[in-house]
């Protein structure tokens, strides 16, 4: 196929939907197995699940708004508030089943001070515990990464769609790069991890550098595979 400079800015905006998707998730609090036995804040759920998660609602939702307009600004915008809508209802169900079901309070071991509330938190950390539920600032910064990982998808999907005209094909190179970012994430996580207030965050430039190396391969890959189908 012909790199014209508009397939050249199809590329970039893969690369960066892969970087948005992988540094995305170093903002949702992802607890883990820790979490769904309420000894850790967050999620209880992996980081791959949660990144491809935000990704792929990202992706459908776009792909709902590219069926009315092929315009980029309301397509991402649909992206991010699909995904904000599917990572906050998750942390809101978690909530409700420590609050009503364990009876665990809100903590969160990582800050003295809840920063969006001002709440103290060590008087509430459950003894042999990292935290507990999914406190305010976990949710906050978990809002903001579900919508960089909903931008992520939407970026994705859509130069792939421009460029072939075949949504499903798409699809399919789409989630393989949303994947790839997210173990890239997990892998530099390491774990669990509660937002942009825990100390494993200042970790996200080594998978800035790694989803961008990978996303922009792919990206190649997938547009001169899917360009030439």
């Amino acid at each position: 196929m012909n790199f014209d400079a508009t397939t050249i800015i199809y590329i970039l905006e893969i690369v960066v939907g892969g970087l948005l998707v992988g540094i995305g998730v170093h903002f949702v609090p992802v607890g883990g197995a820790p979490a769904a036995m309420a000894q850790a804040t967050g999620i209880g759920t992996g980081t791959v699940q949660l990144a491809a998660g935000s990704g792929l609602t990202g992706l459908l939702s776009a792909g709902l708004m590219m069926s009315v307009t092929d315009n980029l600004w309301p397509i991402i915008a649909t992206g991010a508030v699909g995904a904000m809508i599917m990572i906050d209802a998750t942390m809101l169900t978690g909530s409700w089943i420590y609050a009503y079901a364990v009876g665990a309070p809100f903590a969160s071991a990582k800050v003295n001070y809840d920063p969006i509330t001002g709440f103290s938190q060590p008087p509430y950390v459950a003894p042999g515990t990292v935290g507990q539920g999914i406190p305010t600032i976990c949710y906050v910064s978990g809002t903001i990464g579900a919508a960089m990982g909903g931008v992520g998808g939407a970026l994705i999907y859509y130069p792939l769609v421009m460029i072939n005209n075949n949504p499903s094909l798409s699809a399919v190179f789409a989630i393989g790069i949303f994947l790839v970012n997210a173990v890239l994430a997990s892998w530099n996580i390491q774990g669990t991890i509660e937002g942009f207030h825990d100390p494993k965050f200042k970790k996200w430039p080594a998978a800035f550098k790694a989803c961008l190396v990978s996303t922009f391969i792919l990206a190649l890959v997938a547009v001169i595979i899917t360009g030439g189908a």
